[in-house]
């Protein structure tokens, strides 16, 4: 195999192919039913189709998995970052995120790749695109795959070519970094079974967070589908783990053991705390919540999915309140053990009654609240119906999500500094968890002021509001729930409005 030059193309942002010598001739030709794949696209081509039409599909943003290089492989993952995310020494850290093919047989209204769009459409074949993972990553352009993909003929076929290609990656190519791939809803089991022990993470789209929405905007979907492979891979993560001695749920940040309310720790989180005991066998978690073991051999002895389980909710494409949304979160943490759920801000692509109009504006400053209010759940000891509730069921877009909830709740403040618990320094807006620890272990020893305060990481011009130091508040301040929310809102004004206008463009950024 020859090697390939890469340049920038300044105007489109692509990459393109100078002095093409790679043999990408292995071509794939599909004359069933209404597909018939073109087999005069240059890889270049398929490129350009499949990476932007990957760009609505959320990728990871952290691995979950360390993993060293070994001899003989190449490549290693790192934990602390993968996706157009910087790691631990500085590195930008990004993954090839494209889709295997944007064919498909579904009709999903809100979706680009719907079967009813005229729009180009291109197919990897297996080997092409493991030798373009392998160029990119010599080239240090990449550290990672992220693979999805649209339903060729159907989810059986589509996970079958999905798994040849990682099943290459992995024995052929002999890659050791790391992958994230998208199971197809209704592929069998086996199928599952082989991605999870190629793949670093697995995830299921859940699409919208519930029936009906899901029902009216993907018609060839349910949540049956996507609720049982979920499930499944829940249960094999737990069983693998139960088999080398670990817990059989993921790891979560040790703050939530100093945390009462944790969505974590509560007693009834979920129908899979029967498996945390160390003592369990992999037998005892239950043939019914696991996926079969891989016929065959895979060429490869790895965990099953040792970065976890995620998915992803579009957002703004259906009426649901961010009530409904965070508490379809928190029963995903606690009944799935999910490592992380994703959030993606409906763009209006398609002209349908059903949906947004065109012109619709982009709900970006609202996933943003969702992404903070994510973090309150999983790290701030929150629950779902403390953040909100029927009669207010909605986040203020204009407050981050603990500053909404603190105006809301002024009757448990100010909090004095010198004598709150931890749990409650977590819930004062402008203290984050380092910070909380940090005012634990020194008052133990000298008194604090705001000064030091401000020295140990607190943003004081959100906590102000909301705390005393000795009995004294910073500023006199009404505690006014109209009066404090108009003040951090136009604290807060600069941030909003480049939240709400980033990425107008919706282009992905660019790996080169």
């Amino acid at each position: 195999m020859h090697k390939t030059l890469y340049q920038r193309n300044p105007v489109k942002g692509f990459i393109y192919f100078q002095h093409l010598h790679i043999d990408f001739s292995n071509k794939c030709f599909y004359n069933e039913h209404m597909f018939e794949i073109s087999s005069d696209l240059t890889t270049k081509e398929k490129l350009e189709i499949l990476a932007d039409a990957a760009k609505y599909d959320v990728a990871c943003t952290s691995s979950g998995v360390d993993r060293k290089g070994k001899k003989g492989f190449l490549g290693n993952s790192e934990a602390c970052g993968v996706c157009h995310s910087f790691g631990a020494d500085g590195r930008c850290i990004s993954l090839l995120k494209v889709l295997f093919t944007n064919h498909c047989v579904y009709d999903c209204k809100y979706c680009v790749n719907r079967c009813s769009n005229d729009i180009p459409r291109a197919t990897f074949a297996p080997d092409e695109l493991c030798q373009l993972v392998i160029e990119f990553y010599k080239r240090n352009y990449i550290e990672g795959l992220f693979l999805s993909s649209g339903v060729l003929k159907n989810p059986a076929y589509t996970m079958e070519k999905i798994c040849e290609t990682l099943l290459l990656l992995r024995t052929k190519y002999r890659f050791n970094g790391y992958i994230h791939v998208k199971a197809i809803p209704g592929a069998p089991d086996e199928l599952l079974s082989r991605a999870g022990y190629l793949a670093d993470r697995v995830s299921v789209n859940l699409e919208l967070p519930t029936s009906d929405s899901l029902s009216k905007l993907a018609p060839n979907k349910n949540f049956k589908n996507i609720l049982e492979p979920m499930e499944k891979i829940t249960g094999t993560i737990a069983a693998n783990r139960l088999s080398v001695g670990k817990d059989a749920r993921m790891e979560r940040s040790s703050i939530n053991k100093y945390l009462t309310g944790s969505i974590f720790n509560s007693a009834n989180n979920s129908r899979y705390g029967a498996l945390s005991g160390k003592n369990r066998t992999v037998l005892e978690s239950g043939d019914r919540l696991s996926l079969p073991a891989v016929s065959g051999n895979t060429g490869v002895n790895r965990a099953f999915a040792p970065a976890g389980q995620s998915t992803q909710m579009i957002i703004g494409a259906t009426p649901e309140t961010d009530l409904t949304l965070i508490r379809t979160t928190q029963h995903l943490y606690q009944n799935y053990d999910l490592k992380r759920v994703f959030y993606s801000a409906y763009i209006p692509l398609n002209e349908d009654s059903a949906l947004p109009e065109l012109d619709a504006e982009i709900p970006l400053l609202r996933e943003h609240r969702l992404y903070q209010a994510d973090w309150l759940l999983r790290y701030y000891g929150f629950q779902a119906d403390e953040l909100l509730s029927e009669n207010r069921p909605n986040f203020n877009e204009y407050l981050d999500p603990k500053c909404d909830w603190a105006v809301r709740h002024l009757a448990q403040f100010p909090v004095e500094i010198q004598t709150a618990s931890y749990d409650m320094l977590l819930r004062i807006p402008g203290v984050g968890p380092k910070s909380a620890k940090r005012i634990v272990q020194t008052r133990k020893y000298a008194r604090l002021d705001f000064d030091t305060l401000k020295k140990m990481g607190v943003v004081l011009k959100r906590a102000h509001y909301f705390i005393t130091c000795n009995g004294k508040m910073m500023y006199k301040i009404p505690i006014n729930e109209n009066y404090i929310t108009a003040c951090l809102m136009d604290d807060n004004q600069k941030e909003n409005w480049e939240i709400k206008h980033q990425n107008q463009q919706y282009q992905q950024l660019s790996l080169f």
